[in-house]
């Protein structure tokens, strides 16, 4: 233990001084409490991994500071009939190597996100056909109606189809399974930044692209990303000078950086869910006591478990007030939301303790609760205090709390019992949470995030609806109805939104986006 930690120091001891020997005007450094797991952007479906690969690769469809649609590699987009709709697509543009950018990547792009080993597939599960209308034009055929299917790919990255099949990577980086293709170390988009230099875990330099078909707004020409899991490091590397921007700020740091005057936190609401799900499939329950059943599959025991969680106490201790405790799987500034119906049940031990013995376990029961420890903010905290809950309900937790290197892997193979999972809607849309969390997990997409394999048929036929219906009135029923079922089954225990802290040089501008995600081409030295 001791060996490895002193080569984690050493890691980031070596990257921090390389970055400064290649630090200068139109340099950022960025430091992040994680790395991302590879360069391919079909390989997990993970905000911080989106955001990083999101420099170097582009959507047909994109998004503008205000988080709105904006034309990326699409120029324009209609809808041609109830289930059609035709992108025109950018002409000039060129990918890092200089291959054209033609129709023919965009179907290619599409069917290797829709396949398999994939973690982008709930965003093309309800696609039918992509298909090429000239080089510079597609249409994308959906099994229904789908009028919000702009929003939905604007997650679906573009690759070359000649550089895929010419590196072996036509297939997407499996993190489930372990394979790994050039697409991991290596990139050839055609955004405003391309990879230089790729160390997993180390540092990940890059640097402005000089061909793109867009002005950069900002002035920054190169841009080494580091990861530095340990707050305390992080936040003296901050501090020191040695990186630019970091995230996250710990939340009890947040007042020391403001007061240094060299750097600043800049802070606001994030449209992220922290949860914590259950399986509900299995006949018995992995990583427990219990043999020959599954008490999750007791909506008393689930219940019992959300009833035991503090989420007042994890607010003002853990979270130091930096969270909005929430009772639905999506919180504010996400379409569907409804503040009236975003009400908890009452943390109640002694009614959590009754149900479980209702349920047949009266002295409680153990069972594995996996978690990341440089995910989210305090996120191994916030779990070691959902054990100490439980433990008042008999309940005892082996907490595996490990990198998300591992974590994201073991838990998407649904090798879990009880999980942490946090969710940003990538649409802005609460359809993307009931399709990826709540629906019915099949082998197209459906459910995809849904490791816990909850299952309501009702809330399937919902989503469906949802997804197809174009009255604003009639969709944000639906969608209410969807979530009061979703509630009443206690299909997942959600948490709390938590809120954003970067750490920032008084020397850099940036835009901060509520989903978390960082663009470099936004970015300026002073």
């Amino acid at each position: 233990m001791k060996f490895n930690k002193k080569m984690a120091y050493s890691a980031v001891f070596t990257a921090l001084c390389a970055m400064n020997l290649v630090a200068n005007a139109q340099t950022v450094r960025i430091a992040n409490q994680g790395d991302a797991l590879s360069m391919d952007p079909h390989s997990l479906n993970e905000s911080l991994q989106l955001s990083v690969t999101g420099n170097v690769y582009e959507p047909l469809v994109g998004r503008g500071k205000d988080l709105g649609l904006a034309p990326a590699l699409a120029t324009s987009w209609k809808q041609t009939a109830p289930t059609v709709w035709r992108f025109e697509l950018r002409k000039g543009v060129q990918f890092h190597d200089g291959t054209p950018f033609t129709a023919d990547d965009v179907v290619f792009s599409f069917a290797r996100a829709a396949g398999d080993g994939s973690d982008m597939r709930s965003y093309t599960n309800d696609i039918k056909e992509v298909r090429k209308v000239g080089d510079h034009a597609v249409e994308i055929e959906t099994k229904a109606p789908f009028p919000i299917l702009p929003d939905v790919i604007s997650l679906v990255y573009i690759m070359s189809k000649k550089w895929c099949e010419a590196n072996k990577a036509e297939r997407p980086v499996d993190r489930r399974k372990g394979i790994e293709n050039t697409a991991s170390f290596k990139a050839n988009g055609t955004g405003p930044f391309r990879v230089r230099e790729r160390q997993p875990n180390v540092r990940t330099v890059f640097t402005r692209h000089g061909g793109y078909w867009d002005k950069i707004e900002g002035n920054a020409a190169e841009v080494v990303f580091t990861p530095i899991g340990n707050d305390a490091t992080r936040v003296a590397a901050l501090l020191s000078g040695e990186v630019d921007v970091m995230e996250p700020v710990p939340v009890q740091d947040i007042a020391r950086v403001n007061a240094s005057g060299s750097v600043r936190a800049v802070t606001g609401p994030e449209l992220r869910t922290i949860f914590l799900g259950m399986d509900q499939k299995r006949d018995e329950l992995l990583y427990s006591n219990v043999k020959g059943k599954n008490p999750f599959k007791d909506k008393r025991v689930r219940q019992a478990f959300y009833q035991a969680i503090d989420i007042d106490g994890i607010k003002r201790v853990v979270m130091r007030g930096a969270s909005n405790p929430t009772a639905l799987m999506v919180g504010p500034g996400i379409n569907g939301f409804s503040t009236d119906q975003n009400k908890r049940l009452p943390h109640d031990v002694e009614a959590a303790k009754k149900l479980l013995a209702e349920a047949g376990y009266p002295s409680g029961f153990e069972v594995a609760l996996n978690c990341p420890n440089d995910r989210y903010v305090n996120d191994r905290l916030i779990c070691e205090t959902v054990a100490a809950n439980l433990s008042r309900i008999g309940v005892k937790i082996n907490l595996q709390a490990e990198t998300k290197g591992t974590y994201f892997p073991k838990i998407l193979r649904r090798d879990t019992s009880f999980y942490m999972l946090g969710w940003t809607p990538g649409t802005y849309d609460a359809h993307n949470a009931l399709n990826a969390l709540m629906r019915c997990v099949d082998d197209k997409g459906s459910g995809q995030f849904n490791l816990g394999a909850y299952c309501n048929p009702k809330v399937d036929e919902l989503t469906l609806k949802i997804q197809s219906e174009t009255d604003k009135d009639k969709r944000n029923a639906m969608i209410r109805e969807a979530f009061d079922l979703h509630s009443a089954d206690i299909g997942h225990l959600p948490l709390h939104q938590q809120a954003l802290a970067w750490g920032v040089s008084n020397k850099v501008k940036l835009v901060q986006l509520a989903d978390n995600f960082m663009p470099f081409k936004w970015m300026s030295v002073q």
